[in-house]
């Protein structure tokens, strides 16, 4: 199988070219491409496929084989792919997923090869039965205590496509992620588990956001995860609808736009391209 490692803001991916290569059990491969001992090394596995209602489609899997509905770091490579690799030539391309058909500019640099991508991630998904949690169904879940262990946090939910649970900290670096993170991930509230962000507020326009991500733990960056802790910190009344998000691979800038949908913008990097036996 060819494949090409592709990353944005460090969020890494193992990126397949499905227009020339056949992936019979994605969920298999992912695992096995994902081992960053034994295999390539990534977050997981990105199909970059045809679509019959958008320029292209995308299929994300976890680390652990499980497939989530959107990633926002991997969808800003997909289009950086599409485009650098001529399956499309125009800058601005829609990408079907999961959660939904979205629309992606593209931005290039030197020697023609996109940079960085704008991203609409659409609108904020709020209410319960929308993220999914648990409770009642049309209940929007804002700074709502939650216990996990010895502790109570108050919780801010949203679903970007895939559901999300930001929880604000006073000093994020020092936070135990790795305890609480497969905690809260797993909890009985969330019936589809959930990925945790937890942040912590620099100024009106900045934060700062370390990201458990269901089905790979700990990652560097998460698109979806910032875009849930954008309406978060607006939510919450923490800062303006547009601010840069600091995440451990790298920045994002994040806006709320007035037409309801988030976008976001973030590099996309090629790393190398190789052959392994699957």
């Amino acid at each position: 199988m060819k494949f090409t490692k592709m990353q944005g803001a460090g969020n890494d991916y193992v990126y397949v070219n499905c227009f020339e290569e056949a992936v019979h059990d994605p969920a298999a491969v992912a695992i096995k491409v994902s081992n960053r001992n034994f295999g390539i090394g990534s977050d997981g596995l990105i199909l970059i496929m045809p679509s019959e209602v958008a320029d292209v489609r995308m299929r994300m899997f976890n680390s652990d084989g499980s497939e989530s509905e959107m990633c926002g770091n991997g969808i800003r490579c997909v289009a950086k792919y599409a485009y650098d690799h001529g399956i499309m030539s125009k800058k601005e391309i829609t990408a079907e997923t999961g959660a939904g058909i979205l629309t992606l500019q593209l931005f290039t640099g030197a020697g023609g090869k996109v940079e960085k991508v704008r991203v609409n991630m659409g609108p904020p998904r709020l209410t319960r039965k929308e993220i999914p949690m648990l409770g009642e169904p049309e209940e929007r879940v804002v700074n709502v205590p939650l216990n996990v262990l010895h502790s109570s946090f108050n919780i801010t939910c949203a679903s970007m496509g895939n559901p999300h649970c930001v929880i604000f900290v006073d000093d994020v670096d020092t936070f135990q992620v790795e305890k609480y993170g497969p905690l809260i991930e797993n909890h009985e509230l969330f019936p589809r588990r959930t990925n945790v962000e937890f942040v912590q507020i620099v100024s009106r326009t900045e934060v700062r956001q370390r990201t458990w991500e269901r089905g790979a733990g700990e990652t560097l960056a998460c698109g979806t995860g910032s875009s849930a802790v954008t309406a978060a910190c607006v939510l919450n009344g923490l800062t303006e609808k547009r601010i840069l998000n600091h995440l451990t691979g790298g920045d994002l800038e994040m806006e709320w736009g007035e037409d309801g949908n988030i976008y976001m913008t973030g590099p996309a990097v090629e790393v190398f391209t190789g052959e392994i036996d699957v």
